[in-house]
């Protein structure tokens, strides 16, 4: 299957490192003209893309993103949410968490993705057609590795959000979807829950894993392409889990 976005624009958020630059260089390759952004300085070379620094968390600047988007190029086409994680936290006792950290996780993962929508979907229902693509996690289809309970919480809450735009946006031509990756070694984040799990734990979770080996941003960035693709017009409302057969 041989896809190409030329003539269309997608916006990646979450790109600055991982899963999410992964999928910017993938769309820019096959043609895309791609705007990047991300809460964090994009220090990558990225000079075939358009980059934001922005908070994605709060409704004026994810809305105030997808406006500058289409204000510079006149269409969006494409939007990847891949913005989320951890926050810097670590699995604790139920005691030990703050409001504080229950809800950055929530804004981080869940607020982000639907500002991103309910900016989105007036331009694409424009242009009779759009792609919405949520990065959530295996951890929005069962308990979490990390062992936080507001990440677990944030990703099943964006599954269900998945399913209700959906829904929504269907008869506007648009398509909203949701990738669930298995473990992928992408960020410092991930790198730090993998070597905390010594060797006897990494050795089980790949054994885990019907494949035998752990995912690469690069495997989360094909499904990605494929549900932004003309070809994925017909699949919407779905979680796929990318995660060599662990589900």
């Amino acid at each position: 299957m041989h896809i190409r976005f030329d003539g269309k624009v997608a916006l990646v958020t979450g790109a600055a490192q991982g899963i999410g630059r992964a999928i910017s260089l993938a769309l820019a390759q096959a043609g895309a003209n791609v705007h990047v952004a991300d809460l964090d300085a994009i220090t990558w070379d990225a000079t075939a893309l358009t980059c934001h620094r922005t908070d994605l968390g709060r409704q004026s600047e994810a809305g105030d993103l997808v406006n500058t988007v289409v204000a510079a190029e006149g269409r969006l086409d494409i939007l990847v949410n891949a913005a989320g994680g951890v926050r810097g936290q670590v699995g604790r006792p139920i005691e030990a968490v703050s409001e504080a950290d229950w809800r950055v996780i929530f804004e981080a993962n869940v607020d982000s993705a639907f500002w991103l929508a309910q900016a989105a979907a007036e331009p694409m229902q424009r242009a009779g057609a759009g792609r919405l693509i949520f990065i959530a996690s295996g951890a929005g289809l069962r308990p979490s590795l990390t062992g936080i309970q507001a990440y677990t919480a944030a990703k099943h809450a964006l599954v269900g959000l998945t399913k209700q735009l959906s829904q929504d946006l269907g008869p506007r031509g648009i398509t909203c979807n949701a990738i669930a990756p298995g473990f992928v070694r992408s960020n410092p984040s991930s790198e730090r829950q993998w070597q905390s799990y010594g060797a006897d734990g990494q050795r089980r979770l790949v054994e885990s894993i019907h494949t035998r080996r752990l995912g690469t941003a690069e495997d989360i960035a094909a499904a990605a392409m494929f549900l932004a693709s003309a070809q994925a017009s017909w699949i919407s409302g779905q979680i796929l889990s990318v995660d060599g057969g662990r589900t």
